[in-house]
């Protein structure tokens, strides 16, 4: 199994040396820069699962960096960090399409977190789900959908079907039958292929919640709302989003989520 590596880009030295130190490990390969060039050289030669990557660089702002990133690899989730909590600059960040933005000093139980969310997401979006017998062109990564029977083959077209369409698509099933390779072979089948995928468990958040983690706030739009806040619709624009377990959603916030959607036992 391939070792996930986290590219942390930052010229303080003592910053990097204690993300190593803290959640480096035979699990995570953590690898560091201390520019912004030499951390899109890292990015383009290494090809790391995740980038934490810093608003003030010696030779680019990290916004800046992080535009030129994505341009790279669009699917690599990157978490913006800084020590000038600004509202704009977070704002900004989460508006480009920032998988996360961390205030320094870092807290590293969250960063831990975040990180390893991170590489799920972006394990969903760079390791294909095939369909159909072994082929040599798949490459060994990629997660396979088994089956043969005339039914898989109608699951198999209609993948192939609504892959190339426009659409929202409802993945119907019981756990464990795969709901989540379906959504990510339609994803890979699809012309967003090469766009971010983010995939957000409904069941994990309450009702209040969820419908500010996807559509956003604007500041003072309830108790507690200090400031705006991106939604993940308009983070992951010209990308897919999967909303795993969609049946733990209300009705009222259902209706308002087009996406790759699955939802369990219906």
């Amino acid at each position: 199994m391939v070792t996930p590596k986290l590219l942390v880009i930052d010229d303080e030295p003592n910053i990097t040396f204690t993300i190593v130190e803290t959640i480096g490990s035979s699990a995570l390969q953590v690898l560091t820069a201390g520019t912004a060039r030499e951390g899109i050289e890292l990015l383009q030669k290494m090809k790391p699962d995740v980038v934490l990557c810093d608003v003030r660089l010696p030779d680019l702002s990290g916004l800046d960096a992080f535009d030129r990133m994505r341009l790279i690899d669009p699917r690599v989730p990157v978490i913006i960090m800084t020590a000038f909590a600004k509202t704009e600059t977070a704002i900004e960040a989460m508006r480009r399409g920032a998988f996360e933005y961390l205030v320094k000093p870092i807290d590293l139980s969250l960063l831990k977190q975040v990180v390893t969310r991170a590489i799920e997401v972006s394990r969903l979006s760079h390791i294909p789900a095939v369909v159909g017998e072994a082929d040599a062109d798949d490459g060994e990564n990629a997660d396979r959908i088994i089956g043969l029977s005339p039914a898989m083959q109608e699951v198999y077209k209609t993948i192939g079907r609504v892959a190339s369409q426009d659409a929202t698509v409802l993945i119907l099933g019981e756990s464990g039958t795969g709901k989540e390779l379906v959504a990510r072979a339609i994803y890979h089948y699809s012309k967003r292929s090469q766009m971010p995928f983010l995939a957000v468990n409904c069941a994990s958040l309450t009702e209040s919640l969820l419908e500010s983690e996807l559509f956003g706030h604007e500041k003072g739009a309830f108790t507690g709302a200090d400031q705006r806040r991106i939604g993940k619709f308009e983070q992951v624009n010209g990308g897919t989003i999967f909303l795993d377990e969609i049946g733990d959603m209300s009705p009222a916030t259902q209706a308002k989520s087009p996406a790759t959607c699955s939802t369990t036992g219906i």
